[in-house]
């Protein structure tokens, strides 16, 4: 299982991500984009396309040049029916590719919040085992319209649109699923000042939070990752079938 991970932003953490492609003894391959932006020559070379999250838009392409490449090759594994997985600013970038409008600080969001997982959700494989609502870390401020096509899998009052897939295996989720425990105390202790700027408080606040909802959020977290990988998975197995068909 090879797959290509985009990061937007340095020292970005795969957190519960990692420990599920761990488990399924994948390789890995980043392409740190924000530092050279070399991103993968085509599809052919990995069976998955992780893109992660970071501080600038979807649409800044002036001071970040790969973005409009980025989202033509989410397409194109998308439409290849390879696993796609955007996370924040990825999820925006994948919802650019399928045609969505981007809605710059349209939704601001910081911090554990409820997720409501909606009828498609339930049904879909990658949130089916959670039920109808669970916590989650989020930080952004942007969202995104529905792409035509997609099922909307997950929704908040902030962001209607907090996950959707497209196609066979392209998701999308506005919310850090990947962001457990030790992830967000990473980000607490690098962006102090942002945090406080944007969550007056919550620093102040963080070890009573962390106690009430970093256990449900951790293991949401890593039951979503899981499935997410499972799909990779699923996927090799289908090749090779019709190889020996």
């Amino acid at each position: 299982m090879r797959v290509a991970v985009i990061e937007n932003m340095r020292n970005t953490g795969l957190g519960a991500l990692a420990t599920a492609l761990d488990e399924a003894g994948a390789e890995i391959e980043w392409f740190r984009v924000w530092r050279d932006c070399i991103l993968p020559n085509d599809i052919s070379g990995h069976d998955a396309l992780v893109v992660l999250g970071g501080e600038q838009s979807a649409l800044d392409d002036e001071t970040h040049p790969y973005l409009p490449e980025l989202a033509r090759l989410a397409r194109r594994f998308g439409d290849a029916g390879k696993a796609v997985l955007g996370i924040c600013l990825g999820s925006q970038i994948l919802a650019r590719a399928y045609g969505a409008d981007n809605l710059l600080g349209a939704a601001r969001e910081f911090g554990w919040h409820g997720i409501g997982v909606t009828a498609e959700g339930r049904a879909d494989p990658l949130l089916s085992a959670l039920g109808g609502e669970f916590t989650v870390f989020e930080w952004h401020a942007d969202t995104f319209s529905l792409p035509a096509g997609a099922a909307r899998l997950a929704s908040s009052s902030v962001a209607e649109n907090q996950a959707f897939r497209i196609g066979r295996a392209a998701y999308g989720t506005q919310f850090h699923f990947e962001a457990n425990s030790a992830v967000v105390e990473q980000w607490k202790a690098e962006f102090p000042e942002t945090i406080e700027r944007i969550a007056p408080g919550w620093l102040e606040n963080h070890a009573e939070l962390a106690a009430r909802y970093s256990r449900a959020a951790d293991a949401a977290g890593l039951a979503i990752a899981r499935a997410w990988v499972s799909l990779i998975e699923r996927q090799e197995i289908e090749i090779l079938s019709q190889a020996s068909a």
